[in-house]
């Protein structure tokens, strides 16, 4: 049973902050071959994310919900962006990959939506899911040098907007589904149980993530840069 900040989640966390510090100050430090190695290396294990986690289900005998069978989670989408930004290194896909996965995925990582702790398979590819987005997310400003043209919190924000519209058609539809959490609280612990019931949390939602793509997007202001 996992359990929200024991040694295994903390270890976890503690092991995605150094692999962050060292892809960032090895490519900072690194020749031009040396560098395109470790920026394609990071976007193939974004890419495999979302296939690594059919795959170990299947093998480990585990079953796939609806839900879990489609990429329509947000975290999932993040995966296939940072994959994609790191790639192209295209400054409209590094501003999803920069929002979204320091305002999202983040969160997933402290106050994970998972039942079962280290070594079972819906842990590592959790994880493996979520510590790869937020790495990708800080790899893009930190070593890449990236920084957000004019408007792209804006940007983000309305393609989430989008992506929100998308997710709950899929959830009406669907009706076993519960993308991006919309149509109902996670099961497991989360930051989610402090906000109003449904669908108030959902406003409360916007609001914070409107705060938070201001907060990131402070230290690239004109006035941060003087």
């Amino acid at each position: 049973m996992f359990t929200l900040f024991s040694p295994t989640h903390i270890a976890t966390l503690c092991v995605i902050i150094t692999l962050s510090f060292t892809l960032i100050t090895s490519y900072r430090r690194s020749c031009e071959n040396t560098k395109r190695t470790i920026r394609i290396s990071l976007a193939f294990c974004c890419l495999i994310s979302f296939p690594l986690h059919l795959v170990l289900t299947k093998f480990s005998g585990g079953s796939l919900s609806l839900e879990n069978k489609i990429p329509i989670h947000l975290c999932d989408l993040a995966t296939l962006i940072c994959g994609a930004a790191l790639i192209t290194q295209k400054s409209r896909l590094c501003e999803l990959a920069y929002f979204w996965g320091l305002a999202g995925t983040l969160q997933g990582l402290l106050t994970p939506n998972i039942q079962s702790t280290f070594p079972s398979t819906s842990f590592i590819s959790f994880f493996w899911n979520h510590g790869f987005v937020v790495i990708s997310a800080l790899f893009i400003p930190l070593a890449l040098g990236w920084k957000p043209e004019k408007n792209a919190m804006w940007r983000v924000f309305g393609i989430t907007q989008i992506y929100m519209v998308l997710a709950m058609s899929c959830n009406f539809l669907l009706k076993s589904t519960n993308y991006g959490y919309l149509h109902h609280k996670p099961e497991q612990a989360t930051l989610l149980d402090l906000f109003p019931e449904w669908p108030w949390y959902i406003l409360v939602l916007e609001l914070l993530c409107l705060l938070l793509f201001t907060l990131l997007n402070l230290p690239f202001s004109t006035k941060s840069r003087k």
